[in-house]
């Protein structure tokens, strides 16, 4: 069994990113900007933002962090938005979510100018991606690709069954892993709380992708002998030995499953790094001008 280490294919992935920005520096070009703007005082959601502010000045990236209470109104919003879809000087920028009750997401990112959606949610994006046209891909399912392509896994011809079907990560990344590329060429099944009979499904999987939040849910007699299995979940669990009052568990029974895996991510270190390194990657990318020319 080994351990896909997200942290270390981070590391990895911010490294490169930071010696191509310190070569554009030093031709004089433009260094890439990124904005985030952030609603309310969820705290996972400041941790986030933070990360990401703090992850662009370590690679060289110019940053902008706007605030707004909860109370803020969806025009305002939707008018900070056309200000940061107009400003030259930012390359992409991302509106954290979930957003308050009173604000309509859908209508705040149809709003965002699909060349600067570096979370790759907009629909435009989405059907690019679908289209195999290039486009951002939402930060989680490519960072997924990251991991299996950097431990070189073969994915050509294995079944991946995907569990969950959110368009933040299951969804794309089922249509990413039956794309005609590498990694890809999969027969994918979708998998979900309405699928009868779960475990009937994951037994046949070479690949397992879950992303459902519901800690444990994947158990060692789900699994068959060398599956790789990629886990998404976080979940917060109470635990009174911890510090901090809580840890973090996955999706999977990382005990029981691992001694059965070929390779499997942990929980935490797992896919969870790679979000930021994989929106950075978006951020330069459209600094570049690479998807929309």
């Amino acid at each position: 069994m080994t351990l896909l280490d997200g942290k270390k294919t981070s590391e990895a992935i911010q490294n490169e990113i930071a010696a191509e920005v310190a070569a554009i520096k030093a031709k004089g070009g433009k260094v890439p900007h990124l904005a985030a703007v952030l609603v309310g005082n969820d705290g996972g959601s400041i941790t986030y933002v933070t990360n990401k502010v703090a992850t662009c000045e370590r690679i060289g990236f110019g940053s902008s962090l706007i605030r707004y209470e909860d109370t803020v109104t969806e025009e305002e919003l939707l008018n900070k938005i056309k200000e940061l879809n107009e400003d030259e000087e930012v390359d992409g920028f991302i509106v954290q979510l979930p957003l308050p009750r009173h604000i309509d997401t859908e209508k705040v990112i149809e709003a965002i100018d699909p060349k600067k959606d570096v979370d790759g949610f907009h629909p435009t994006n989405v059907g690019r991606m679908v289209a195999g046209l290039p486009a951002y891909l939402p930060a989680t399912p490519a960072g997924i690709l990251q991991l299996l392509m950097r431990y070189e896994i073969e994915t050509k011809g294995k079944h991946c069954v995907v569990i969950g079907r959110s368009n933040i990560v299951g969804t794309p990344m089922s249509i990413l892993m039956s794309k005609s590329a590498y990694p890809g060429n999969c027969t994918v099944t979708l998998c979900h709380r309405h699928t009868a009979d779960l475990a009937y499904h994951t037994r046949q999987a070479d690949i397992i992708i879950v992303a459902v939040g519901q800690p444990g849910l994947i158990t060692a007699d789900m699994v068959k002998e060398g599956a790789v299995v990629i886990d998404v979940g976080t979940t917060r669990v109470p635990d009174a030995s911890r510090k901090s009052g809580f840890r973090l568990c996955g999706d999977v029974d990382f005990d029981s499953v691992a001694e059965k895996c070929s390779f499997i991510t942990p929980v935490p270190g797992g896919v969870g790094p790679l979000t930021i390194a994989m929106l950075m990657t978006n951020t330069l990318r459209a600094a570049k001008k690479e998807v929309y020319g």
